[in-house]
């Protein structure tokens, strides 16, 4: 009841598809999103604009990482967490730094959380082509691939390029990894604004 009081209708799904994971009460979280709760921030800004002070809890949860914070106050766990925003590279650098975590300290499980939702109304003029695939929210429970390469899971291999000049990025590079991972697919890339995403299944 909490945790439904104090988050938007994004931030119940991006709190729940993570406590869907195993791992939620021992893994360390990444949080990537490129624009967050911005109707949080909307309301906040409006509360201003009308010589009205935004309530604490709305300012408290505004903050880019307030969402895995509270996740991590209702789980217990206090492994730490680090956040994210890189525009249409988000998840891309969402899953670098889960890698990066990963390989820092492979006994420690990741959790990636990513989710965004569209521009709210008063922002529709900066919503970019290829959008209508949100609101979408997407956990992944990662750990290091075992020293044993018949080890059981998936052994995903993972490549950052620099994006190449006058290349379109996808619409979304989280759907893009998402196919790959489903489907079984050798190898898969998407297209960002500053990187080119590049994964790989092992052998």
């Amino acid at each position: 009841m909490m945790l439904r009081r104090r988050t938007t209708a994004l931030g119940q799904k991006m709190i729940a598809a993570p406590l869907a994971c195993g791992t939620v009460a021992t893994a360390r979280y990444v949080l990537a999103s490129r624009h967050g709760e911005m109707t949080r921030t909307v309301g906040i800004l409006q509360a201003l604009a009308s010589g009205e002070l935004p309530s604490p809890a709305e300012f408290s949860m505004a903050v880019h990482h307030g969402l895995v914070g509270l996740l991590s106050i209702h789980a217990g766990n206090r492994l730490g967490h680090t956040a994210i925003a890189a525009g249409p590279d988000s998840f891309g650098f969402g899953l670098m730094e889960a890698a990066a975590s990963l390989a820092e300290n492979p006994q420690e499980p990741v959790i990636l959380l990513y989710g965004d939702e569209p521009l709210p109304g008063e922002y529709a003029a900066f919503r970019e082509a290829g959008e209508s695939h949100l609101p979408f929210v997407l956990a992944l429970a990662l750990e290091a691939a075992p020293a044993d390469p018949d080890g059981e899971g998936d052994h995903i291999l993972f490549q950052a390029l620099p994006q190449v000049a006058g290349v379109s990025p996808t619409a979304s590079a989280a759907h893009d990894f998402l196919r790959f991972l489903l489907s079984g697919s050798a190898s898969a890339n998407s297209d960002g604004e500053r990187m080119s995403w590049v994964w790989h299944r092992g052998v």
